[in-house]
């Protein structure tokens, strides 16, 4: 099989990761593969793994013209057989010319939290959680599969050491540190990063811990400062950014005790360390044997109340902190269920066989279909570059940055 796999960008991220990860294990498989993307930091993970790589069109438009130009030549040029796209961004690139044009089948995966419009109801579906593929099986055409982001359980181990960046870091090997690896972004991130902040703050006089945050992005600034203050009214570092790392395996390993969402907690898990999954709106909880269901279910990640997030997650901290039993059991769960539910050879094994299907089962172009999913991007190119919408939008950003530093 000739496979092209096109993650929605090449910066640092879960999806992208994981796209890369069951790209280099079809081609372990003996399929050959090319990944296909807007160059980025992982380029470099992309050609490490062996994989051709082909850089996108930069034009912002999604979909964009010249990107759905190029993936129609390159599918005629290389005689692919499937395209795998990630997100609706790319999926839209390929559909309207590689798949609706030129007939090569076409598969997404959706691993954002919520159901995306945008994916044409006949191009077959993969979901990051068992939930949300249920949801989207309601009123999708096609076939729709969950499989949840997986973790490479050999490189991501026990295994690897921490003690070099916490002797780089200047953080004593008995010192507390709790870590979190995260994209600093508005969407998804802020509140449980804020959340996080102000947790340690509470938790100052009470416990003498490190929260090391690893990762930029564009709530960095307004991070730092509300990290400033706590640092402040503590009188020492207890929060330190490290900025993006491209390699983050140092940062997991030297934990003590990991907060995150998503692969990240994932990724904490498979280095055997006890995991409090954040989330929006004040959510956190442990996993742990009584919450192992519902993050099987939801994903790692979660809805709150919209009730004080940082006290909540402060007393979790302080629970699992307080007690070296309960985090020692937690990590060893930690590891097992990441081994059993989440590697990356379950989930590669899934994969492939999703690609077969999609494969014996060639869906017919459907013209009106292609239409509407048209109009739908189309509207929404127009709402992001009106000019009345981006002021707003950037005031909304504005006073979301501004409440973290208030």
């Amino acid at each position: 099989m000739r496979l092209l796999v096109a993650p929605h960008n090449l910066e640092l991220g879960g999806s992208q990761i994981n796209s890369i990860d069951l790209a280099a294990a079809a081609a372990e498989a003996g399929h050959d593969v090319i990944v296909y993307g807007r160059p980025g930091p992982l380029v470099e993970r992309v050609e490490s793994r062996g994989l051709e790589f082909v850089a996108a069109r930069p034009l912002r438009y999604r979909p964009a013209p010249s990107r759905i130009a190029q993936l129609a030549r390159l599918a005629r040029r290389q005689r692919l057989d499937l395209i795998h796209a990630y997100e609706w961004p790319p999926c839209l690139d390929a559909y309207f010319g590689a798949h609706l044009l030129g007939g090569v089948p076409l598969l997404c995966t959706v691993l954002s939290m919520s159901l995306s419009p945008y994916v044409p109801r006949s191009v077959p579906l993969v979901m990051g959680t068992v939930a949300l593929a249920e949801r989207a099986a309601w009123n999708h055409r096609a076939p729709v599969w969950a499989l949840e982001p997986p973790v490479d359980t050999a490189a991501d181990s026990p295994d690897v050491d921490g003690a070099p960046l916490r002797r780089e870091l200047g953080i004593a090997a008995d010192a507390p540190l709790v870590v979190t690896v995260s994209r600093l972004a508005l969407e998804l991130k802020l509140d449980a990063l804020r959340d996080a902040i102000d947790a340690v703050g509470l938790l100052g006089a009470d416990r003498q811990l490190t929260l090391l945050v690893v990762g930029e992005g564009p709530a960095g600034a307004a991070l730092r400062e509300r990290a400033e203050q706590v640092n402040r009214e503590l009188g020492r570092d207890a929060v330190r950014f490290v900025g993006a790392l491209a390699d983050p395996r140092p940062a997991y390993a030297a934990a003590d005790l990991v907060l995150g969402m998503g692969g990240s907690s994932l990724r904490a898990m498979a280095f055997g360390k006890p995991v409090i999954v954040q989330g929006e709106r004040g959510f956190s909880r442990v996993f742990d044997r009584e919450g192992r269901d519902y993050f099987l279910r939801h994903g790692l990640w979660g809805i709150g109340d919209g009730g004080p997030g940082a006290t909540r997650l402060a007393g979790q901290i302080r629970e699992v902190m307080g007690d070296t039993g309960r985090r020692e059991e937690l990590a060893r769960y930690a590891r097992e269920t990441v081994a059993e539910r989440f590697s990356l050879a379950r989930a590669a094994e899934v994969q492939l066989g999703i690609y077969r299907m999609v494969l014996e089962e060639r869906r017919g172009r459907r013209w009106g279909e292609a239409a509407t999913a048209a109009a739908r991007a189309l509207r929404l190119e127009l709402d992001n570059h009106d000019p009345r919408r981006k002021r707003q939008r950037s005031a909304a950003e504005a006073a979301r940055l501004a409440a973290v530093t208030a």
